[in-house]
């Protein structure tokens, strides 16, 4: 497992669900001229998915080399066929992720595009509408999905490039020492020079080089964290480690907010409210979001360290899937990231200890069948290695 290698002089700015997130990427992907890499869980041909997916033909007609992976489960495999013709057809080359898990059940939950090796993006958004419902594609939602996204200028788009580029590689048909020759140049790679701006790493997820890089980001930010710690996730079971560390940073003082999102799936709900009681007597404030789906993966801990990615706090994305997030050390983007969590926090239900007391038996014999069902099924996957 890597440490994380943080730049200097980054200029990184936060996007805000689809309507900042999707102009600014297909603004970047019209102004490519040599080389666009883009890598998504979910590319829907729905009004979202066809205005990029149109961009990205446009880019291939005038000549930009374009690579475009999908995940194959997340996209499904009829949608797939019809990304991969559509693309195709244009001079766009596309590949999908572990098509009839072929290469076990990892997923590739990651969201990152890298245009001309200038300008990236990392976030939770997927190419899809973000007024319809991940769960029902027929389902309209009230509000925009609650989401972020970052683009990034400056040294750290080198090391992203290289992530890119390498996943292309490896969802091909790599013989095993071109593998191995892609392994030992990522590992060696060198950061970029250095300037007094913003300081970002790419933390990554997989099965080989970086199984735990990022629960240990994590864990280690709420470990030094001395005031506050503001986290908001839709999925919500971490292991005990995850879950120890919240706690022993509520106990010692430190102001902890979890805004997490809630009725997307009856037993993911099940399996988090099995853990609110102790949490809530740790101190820690819980509070659901309820005005449309919330999927932000983001955390911000003192004002001075924030991340926005892929990964939930759930066993498949912090033992199973790859994927990716950016770490940020700047006061001004992780003040400002805060504020829009706080912002998000005033439109959900603050969830009580009180609200346990009176719980019926068998809603509690629920939840804990719940967890155990969870925990035997993420035991399975990981062989016994999730913590």
């Amino acid at each position: 497992m890597r440490h994380l290698t943080f730049t200097d002089g980054n200029q990184i700015a936060l996007l805000h669900s689809g309507a900042g997130f999707y102009p600014a990427l297909i603004s970047a992907i019209d102004a490519a001229r040599v080389e666009i890499y883009l890598e998504t869980y979910i590319f829907s041909l729905d009004d979202t998915g066809v205005l990029v997916c149109e961009a990205l033909q446009r880019a291939a007609g005038r000549g930009v080399v374009v690579y475009v992976i999908n995940d194959w489960l997340g996209t499904g495999r009829e949608n797939t066929n019809k990304l991969h013709l559509a693309l195709s057809a244009a001079g766009v080359q596309h590949r999908s992720f572990n098509p009839w898990f072929r290469r076990g059940v990892a997923r590739s939950h990651r969201k990152l595009c890298v245009v001309d090796r200038q300008v990236a993006f990392v976030g939770g958004l997927n190419i899809n509408d973000d007024m319809v419902s991940d769960r029902d594609h027929m389902t309209p939602l009230p509000a925009p999905r609650w989401d972020f996204a970052v683009s990034i200028l400056g040294p750290l788009v080198q090391e992203i490039y290289r992530e890119v580029q390498a996943q292309w590689l490896r969802v091909g048909h790599m013989k095993l020492k071109a593998r191995w020759r892609n392994f030992k140049r990522l590992r060696h790679g060198h950061s970029g020079p250095v300037h007094d701006q913003t300081q970002a790493a790419l933390v990554v997820r997989d099965n080989f080089r970086n199984r735990r890089t990022i629960q240990r980001a994590y864990l280690q930010a709420l470990g030094r964290a001395r005031e506050s710690a503001f986290l908001a996730n839709p999925y919500f079971a971490p292991g005990r480690k995850m879950r120890r560390a919240l706690e022993e940073a509520a106990m010692r003082g430190v102001k902890v907010t979890l805004l997490l999102g809630v009725g997307q799936f009856m037993m993911q709900d099940a399996v988090a409210h099995s853990f609110y009681p102790k949490l809530l007597r740790a101190g820690v404030r819980i509070i659901e979001y309820t005005r449309t789906e919330l999927h932000a993966k983001v955390a911000v801990v003192d004002d001075k360290w924030a991340t926005v990615g892929s990964s939930n706090y759930d066993g498949l994305s912090l033992f199973v899937n790859q994927e990716a997030n950016v770490v940020v050390q700047d006061p001004a983007f992780a003040g400002f990231l805060r504020q829009e969590i706080e912002a998000g926090a005033t439109q959900g239900r603050v969830v009580h200890l009180a609200d346990f007391m009176h719980v019926p038996w068998y809603k509690r014999a629920a939840y804990g069948a719940a967890f155990l069902l969870y925990r035997t099924v993420i035991h399975i996957i990981t062989l016994g290695k999730d913590a």
